[in-house]
């Protein structure tokens, strides 16, 4: 099994900078409510972390026949 991370996106990106609009994009998320499944990796750790206020996280464990 190997752990992932839920992302919710809690807030709208309207209004704040740039990098932190685009870093919601990256994520794949399109909108309030929007929630995408993500590798637990260093990377999007990195992304996750500029937007926390925007977004909710919650670890999820996957089974390989579940990818």
């Amino acid at each position: 099994m190997t752990q992932k991370l839920q992302v919710v996106q809690v807030r709208s990106g309207a209004g704040r900078v740039p990098s932190q609009r685009l870093t919601l994009k990256g994520l794949g998320l399109r909108g309030p409510h929007s929630s995408v499944v993500v590798d637990n990796t260093p990377s999007f750790r990195g992304m996750i972390k500029k937007v926390l206020h925007l977004v909710k996280v919650e670890t999820v464990d996957v089974g390989e026949h579940d990818v």
